[in-house]
């Protein structure tokens, strides 16, 4: 693609890797067959392309965001099967980044609009005003029909019915210290608590450490660490997402000098992505880029880690498992056949929904912030996920597990907790 930047706009070093992202994209066209929110609407500016074009535009001619940019850029997922697809490279997850950012600065968002994110940005990535947020939701899920009706309170429904019912006790997993391997050690790892995910299912990592203690792994919770940044980079809150990132590169780094790390485990495969990133997102700052590669080299999802264990082969169990891989987990991570081998590994009989590529419509606040598209890529999924007639539905994300699990009545678990399960854990408590 043919660009026209000024010299004196690329010495900004995000403009010139803009320009550069740019220039690859060959209007081919085929990340438009892939792209969830053009299959799903039609419209040409709803596909990566689209957006392409008015990204450019607006970066070239330096002006603010408007409503039209707005509008299609919000819609994006974010869900990088655009990625996945296209033949030329172009690097669409940080050229969108770089135009949410500049949305943020530029564009004065309808007054309902902008106390959502705000409301979102304050609560989300914070577990204990999140826990409290769930429970005043139960209160509220009566009025969820009522507040649908008005456009600008759709948001606030998708809250309302997203909400569970009841909350999980939080457990001790989740509190700072270490967790000393059972078996003989074989190494020392730290493990993501983060925010959403430890409110709405801290079973998730109770099961993971349980199952690295097992196999000789030492693993820490370390002290200071929360929400990897992701909710909010995705909302073009730049500022705030690096802080979030420097603060977990601190605490991760230092528990790396004093104790020794083998890998940082994320179970969330969304912070995975985020993580694996800070090393870009950081680049430009002198005092925290090695330290953010650091980190970012360190950061493995749990099923990345896990297939290098060579875990035993189980005889083979009459369960039946449809693996739904999330967007961040094949598009943003590229882990496709790590977590299908570990449950085949582990016994069970591993089916896969047909158009796997599709997101199912959570994408972090993205079921909240533009619901109607949502529900109908949850639909999809679901529908495509029933067809397997599996008995048991695993993923390796706490978004998708929330998204699929209101549409289903097919339990969905993460993958890690039918592996815990497998090797020696309990029994989940959504299988009994």
């Amino acid at each position: 693609m043919q660009t026209n930047f000024s010299p004196a706009q690329l010495e900004d070093p995000k403009v010139a890797e803009a320009e550069s992202i740019l220039r690859k994209c060959v209007h081919c066209g085929f990340c438009t067959a892939t792209c969830p929110t053009y299959v799903t609407l039609g419209n040409e500016l709803d596909s990566p392309r689209g957006r392409i074009y008015l990204i450019k535009d607006m970066l070239e001619n330096d002006r603010p965001a408007d409503r039209e940019v707005v509008t299609h850029i919000d819609r994006c997922l974010s869900c990088l099967s655009c990625t996945t697809t296209c033949p030329s490279g172009v690097d669409y997850m940080h050229l969108v980044d770089h135009a949410r950012a500049h949305i943020e600065k530029t564009y004065q968002r309808p007054l309902m609009n902008r106390l959502t994110r705000q409301a979102l940005a304050m609560v989300l990535p914070y577990p204990g005003r999140f826990r409290l947020a769930l429970g005043l939701a139960r209160l509220g899920r009566p009025f969820a029909a009522l507040l649908a009706r008005v456009e600008a309170l759709k948001p606030f429904a998708a809250m309302l019915r997203l909400a569970p019912a009841k909350l999980p006790a939080r457990g001790a997993f989740g509190d700072p210290g270490e967790h000393h391997a059972t078996a003989p050690t074989s190494g020392r790892v730290a493990i993501l608590t983060g925010c959403a995910q430890s409110v709405l299912d801290p079973a998730i990592n109770a099961a993971t450490i349980r199952l690295l203690n097992r196999f000789g792994i030492s693993v820490v919770v370390p002290h200071g660490e929360g929400c990897c940044g992701s909710l909010v980079h995705h909302m073009g809150r730049e500022e705030q997402a690096l802080d979030e990132a420097r603060r977990n590169v601190d605490v991760w780094c230092r528990e790396a000098d004093q104790g020794g790390l083998d890998a940082i485990i994320i179970t969330a495969s969304g912070c995975g992505t985020t993580i694996k990133d800070y090393g870009h997102m950081l680049a430009h700052d002198p005092a925290y880029a090695g330290k953010a590669a650091r980190v970012s080299a360190l950061a493995k999802d749990v099923t990345e880690f896990l297939v290098t264990m060579d875990l035993p082969e189980l005889p083979a169990r009459a369960i039946t498992v449809a693996y739904h891989s999330a967007c961040s987990m094949q598009h943003g991570q590229k882990l496709t056949v790590q977590p299908k081998a570990l449950l085949k590994r582990a016994g069970f009989a591993v089916r896969e929904p047909s158009e796997g590529h599709l997101c199912c419509g959570s994408a972090g606040t993205y079921n909240i912030m533009q619901p109607d598209i949502s529900a109908k890529l949850k639909a999809r999924k679901v529908k495509n996920i029933e067809a397997t007639k599996a008995d048991v539905i695993a993923t390796g994300n706490i978004g998708c597990i929330t998204q699929i699990g209101t549409g289903t009545d097919i339990p969905i678990l993460h993958t890690a907790e039918l592996l815990d399960w497998a090797y020696g854990g309990d029994k989940p408590a959504a299988l009994h």
